[in-house]
Formats: C-alpha cells, sequence, structure tokens
C-alpha cells in the first residue's frame, strides 16, 4: 500500500467532459472534497462533439413548446422502453440548466428579440437546440471549466483508472495510473461518480477519439453493478467519408438543422421514399424543399432529413447497397442548394456552421457553400449503459454514480439529437448532488490491499510478455468484428460469429507483451484498454441477440419488425459473482404514473 500515492477525497468523478464537471461543481458546491480524474487532458471532451445544440423546451422560437411536448418527443423517440422518470426530470429541468450555463457565461445565439434562439432537429416537435452556431459542446465545456476552476476541484489530468474498489458491498474508491510517468495512484473516496463516456472505439468507423473504449461501463461492470440497454448503439446518418484519414468524423445535425438534404449518386433525395406513419403528408408549394411531412399538426413542418437518427442512417444504407451511393460508399449531404433561396446564402452558410465549412474546407477541401458533402453513416452514441436510480442517479452498487453517456436510461431505443447535452447537465448536476449527500450521510471506507495488489499485478502482466503479439493487432481485429457483424444492420448468425470471436480476441488478450517501459508507452495503454473494448463489445453482441425485434437503433434483418412484448422490458448485464461469466436478464419496466401516460396519449 505505501509504494502507491495514495490520494482521498470525499467524492471522485471519473471523467471531465459535461456530465462530470457539471458533477464535480455541484459536489463542491455541496462542501464535499472532490476529485475529478480525467483520461486526456482537461478540455479535450468529447462533449466538443455535440455541435448543434441543447434541447430544451423554452419556447423561444415556437411558443407551444413545453416540458411535455419535449418529454413525449424523447419517449416516442426512444420507442417507449426509456426510463421514464428520467425522462420526465430531464424536461422539466433543461431550461434551467441552460439559463444556468448562461449566467455563468456561456454566449448563445439570440433571437431578433435577445431571447436564447433555437434550431429545429431530429425527432424534435418545435424548435428546440439552444445553440452557439455548431460549436454548442466547446461552449459549453469553456463555460463548465472557466466556472469550475474557482470550486477547488482537485483535477488529476492523463490519468486512467484501473479498477474500482470496493469496502464490502459499497465502492471505495480507485487504482489509476498516470500515462505520462506510469506510476499507480491510489484514490479513496466516499462516492465514486462515473462519467466516462462512450465506447466508440469497439467499432471500426467511428466518430469518437482514442479515449472512447467503454471505460466507465467495464469498470462498474467489474465492480457489480448492472448494465442496460446494451444492444441500443446509435449509428449517426452523417459522419465525413473521404478522405481515409477522416473517415467517420462527424458531421453536425444542424447541417441538416439549417436546410441540408440528402441526395443519392443520381441527385435524388431519396428519404421522401419511407416516411414512418407517424409522419402525415402535407402539401407544400415545393416538395423539394422538404418542408412536406409533419407531425401532428401542417403549421410545424419538417423535412424528412430529421427523422430520427436510427431511421435516417437506414435509409443511407439502403441506397449504398441498392448501387446507388457516392464514390466512397456514402451520400451527398447538401447543404449549397439553399443559395437558390437566400441571396447571401454562402455567408449565412459560413456564420451558422462554421466549424463544418472549415472542417470539409482543411480536411477534405470541399467548400460546402458551393458542393455537396459526402457523408455515411458512423458509430457515434451509446443509448446503453450502467443502470441507475432515476432521481439520484446511484448504480446498483451503493455509492457508485454514473451520468452522462455511460448512464442508461433517458434515451432508450433511440436517442434524439440535442437530448445528449442537456442530459449531460441534468443529471451531471444529480449524480453529484447525490454523491455528495452519500459521502456525508456514510462513513469512512478502508481499501483492500488485495484488491490493489492484484490490479498493480494485472496491469504490468503485459511487460512479462515481451515476445506475445501485439495490442494494435488485437484492437483492430475487435473493430472489424463488430463492424462487420454488430452493426447498423444486424443478424443472428453474424453476432453468434461476433461472439465467438471475442472469445477468441479475448484469449489473445491474455497473450499481448509489450516493450520498453511504463513512461510514455502507448502500446502498454492500448493493452489495458482491451479489457475494457472486450467486455463492453460482449455485452452488446448478448444483449442484441436476445432482443429478437427491431427497436430504435438496433435493427435485425431477420427480426425487422417491432414486437410489443419487448416494449415491457430492459435487458441487463451482470457479471456471474461465481462464475465470472456474463449473464443476460430481463428486467420489467415499471408502469408509466397515470399523469405521464396522459401526456403520451395527448401527444400522440
Amino acid at each position: 500500500m505505501t509504494e502507491y500515492q495514495t490520494i482521498e477525497h470525499d467524492v471522485l468523478v471519473i471523467g471531465a467532459g459535461g456530465a462530470g464537471l457539471r458533477a464535480a461543481i455541484e459536489a463542491a458546491s455541496q462542501g464535499v472534497s472532490v476529485g475529478l480524474v480525467c483520461k486526456s487532458l482537461l478540455g479535450k471532451a468529447h462533449t466538443v462533439m455535440a455541435e448543434g445544440g441543447m434541447a430544451a423546451a423554452m419556447g423561444n422560437v415556437d411558443d407551444r413548446d413545453n416540458w411535455r411536448v419535449h418529454f413525449a418527443d424523447t419517449m416516442r423517440g426512444g420507442q417507449y422502453i426509456n426510463n421514464w422518470r428520467m425522462a420526465e426530470l430531464h424536461a422539466q429541468e433543461a431550461p434551467a440548466r441552460v439559463k444556468e450555463l448562461e449566467a455563468w457565461g456561456a454566449l448563445f445565439d439570440r433571437t431578433p428579440d435577445g431571447r436564447i434562439l433555437q434550431r429545429n432537429f431530429g425527432g424534435h416537435r418545435y424548435p428546440r437546440l439552444a445553440h452557439v452556431g455548431d460549436r454548442t459542446g466547446l461552449e459549453l465545456i469553456r463555460t463548465l471549466q472557466d466556472h469550475g476552476i474557482h470550486q477547488g476541484l482537485d483535477v488529476h489530468m492523463e490519468v486512467t483508472i484501473l479498477t474500482l474498489l470496493k469496502d464490502g458491498d459499497r465502492i471505495a474508491g480507485a487504482f489509476a495510473y498516470d500515462r505520462e510517468r506510469g506510476r499507480f495512484r491510489l484514490f479513496k473516496a466516499k462516492a465514486v461518480v462515473l462519467a466516462t463516456g462512450g465506447v466508440g472505439r469497439a467499432f471500426k468507423i467511428t466518430s469518437n477519439s482514442w479515449e472512447y473504449t467503454g471505460d466507465g461501463h467495464s469498470l462498474a461492470y467489474h465492480a457489480g453493478a448492472a448494465l442496460q440497454d446494451m444492444e441500443f448503439v446509435q449509428f449517426h446518418p452523417t459522419g465525413m467519408i473521404w478522405p481515409p484519414s477522416v473517415r467517420g468524423l462527424l458531421v453536425t445535425e444542424g447541417v441538416r438543422g439549417e436546410g441540408g438534404v440528402l441526395k443519392n449518386r443520381d441527385g435524388k433525395r431519396f428519404m421522401f421514399e419511407n416516411i414512418p406513419d407517424n409522419y402525415k403528408a402535407q402539401t407544400a408549394d415545393n416538395p423539394e424543399e422538404g418542408w412536406r411531412y409533419t407531425q401532428g399538426d401542417k403549421n410545424s413542418r419538417r423535412p424528412p432529413e430529421l427523422l430520427t437518427r436510427d431511421h435516417v442512417a437506414r435509409m443511407i444504407v439502403s441506397e449504398v447497397r441498392a448501387g446507388r451511393g457516392s464514390p466512397h460508399g456514402g451520400v451527398f449531404l447538401d447543404i449549397s442548394w439553399i443559395k437558390e433561396k437566400l441571396p447571401n446564402a454562402e455567408e449565412h452558410i459560413k456564420r451558422k456552421l462554421p466549424s463544418m465549412y472549415h472542417q470539409f474546407m482543411q480536411l477534405a477541401g470541399i467548400d460546402i457553400t458551393k458542393e455537396p458533402m459526402e457523408i455515411g453513416p458512423t458509430t457515434h452514441y451509446i443509448m446503453g449503459g450502467i443502470r441507475v436510480e432515476g432521481d439520484t442517479q446511484m448504480s446498483t452498487v451503493p455509492g457508485l454514480f454514473a451520468c452522462g453517456e455511460c448512464a442508461a436510461g433517458l434515451h432508450g431505443a433511440n436517442r434524439l439529437g440535442g437530448n445528449s447535452l442537456s442530459d449531460l447537465i441534468v443529471f451531471g448536476k444529480r449524480a453529484g448532488e447525490h454523491a455528495a449527500a452519500f459521502a456525508k450521510s456514510n462513513g469512512s471506507v478502508s481499501i483492500d490491499a488485495q484488491q490493489v495488489d492484484a490490479s498493480a499485478r494485472g496491469a504490468l502482466a503485459p511487460f512479462e510478455r515481451d515476445g506475445g503479439e501485439g495490442p494494435y493487432q488485437v484492437q483492430e481485429s475487435l473493430q472489424e468484428t463488430m463492424q462487420d457483424n454488430v452493426g447498423i444492420v444486424r443478424a443472428q448468425p453474424e453476432m453468434e460469429h461476433a461472439l465467438q470471436e471475442i472469445g477468441k480476441l479475448r484469449q489473445r488478450a491474455a497473450r499481448v507483451g509489450v516493450k520498453g517501459n511504463r513512461e510514455y508507452n502507448p502500446g502498454w495503454h492500448t493493452a489495458l484498454d482491451l479489457n475494457n473494448l472486450l467486455t463492453v463489445s460482449e455485452a452488446i453482441a448478448r444483449s442484441a441477440i436476445e432482443r429478437k425485434e427491431s427497436r430504435g437503433g438496433h435493427f435485425r434483418d431477420d427480426y425487422p419488425d417491432k414486437d410489443p412484448a419487448y416494449a415491457t422490458f430492459n435487458f441487463l448485464v451482470r457479471k456471474d459473482g461465481k462464475s465470472g461469466e456474463m449473464q443476460i436478464a430481463r428486467e420489467p419496466i415499471p408502469p408509466m404514473p397515470a399523469h405521464l401516460a396522459a401526456i403520451i396519449e395527448e401527444m400522440k
């Protein structure tokens, strides 16, 4: 125990994106000692990828919007297997969280009369996304960091958590190492908040960078917590296709929100071909403008490009499979057409989508004000994650909380664009608040030296296998396996093949060897990430096999329809305490209270 640097906090927050920062700020405001750990540098969080905006029913652009409509939209988008309590809290509290960010210095775009401007986004009935051009997530991180720096947070940058530690059934802290020198650190804490983001690096084509290896999901699972809804992975419809070096890089939904349309290689807008039944056809003077289909009423016309992300992604895949795709295996996203309607279209695009303009100009040599973008689906987000209690965000392990993308419940089978940023802030605050309360009301913890020593030995094992296979080859094989067999369109034989391959890859990972020493060793870091990637990949594959229907982000060729029976429960993933094997169980969804059920019926 004495050879490790030991750091003690009341609350330890793992992850420094929007959810982690908001949790740390709230916990610190409760008067407890807070430690904030981030795998990379502070400020390099995936929150900055949420470019389009933050969903909150403030009614600044359309005064018919309110929390009840937002709640109904979120539940419909999630195919009604959401945690309805989280959906209720999220819709009710998001406006206050946006105004709080504004009070802390966030500079949102404005309406002519000075209110926060809101834009259309996929799946939302009314313009609802408060935004800062197409850099909303960046502004959110800047605001939270500027505010949080004054809260007395103890920040540990470039530190990776290896194991969560327990004192009996209760969480007791975490064991970690710093990525620069490779030195171990022991964190002792009365409560731990996981805010580690997603699992995108388990797939070959992803918008996620190297940090997103499912750390929080895996840490919680191996600590005895339940995972939920792991079959629901969101493939964002629009990622960059060309050049190969940037394949998968996100193209914000804000492009479509500002009027961008999807076309195949023949120049046809194919999204009109398959409109869901709940979108009613309306007459438009010029259907090619897209404002032809509506949800609910004729005064809320929206283009088919702003249908939910799962639907748009599958339509793109269908075009490519039918041989109508772009030269590099995608389709075209065109916003340059609006110059036919706006005399100052080029300036308008550059003002509304500055990041997208520079991204395509610098990385692909394409001027989006003059020519279409070549795009295709990219692994972007996972709706599944750590099962939490709606009000407190505590997992099934006492003292272990989760918020943001690594927590499940709010989004159900499919997340609506823009709900991610408001999710981070609403439930980051709640997680920090209740973690601080837990730390105050529960006594100190003791650390089991055997847990720590076992983790340290496991972390150093790759150095003892100097002649073993390299970790990058195993990671690449896993990514190809998941992309090819558990991707946008799934079927039983392919997913069972993926499970078999994951088993083989686990054996290969156990033989991985690295050279050199612990300082500045990216091969060692990759070797340590493999266990997390394998854990979340197995959880996704097993859950997807069990869900024999198509719903939201989970689409099966062999079961293409929704089965009402599967709307009554969630799949939970747990580690068997005796065998150590992964177990899948069905957890019934509690009945929705009458007042919420009435909202759903009214909004239908």
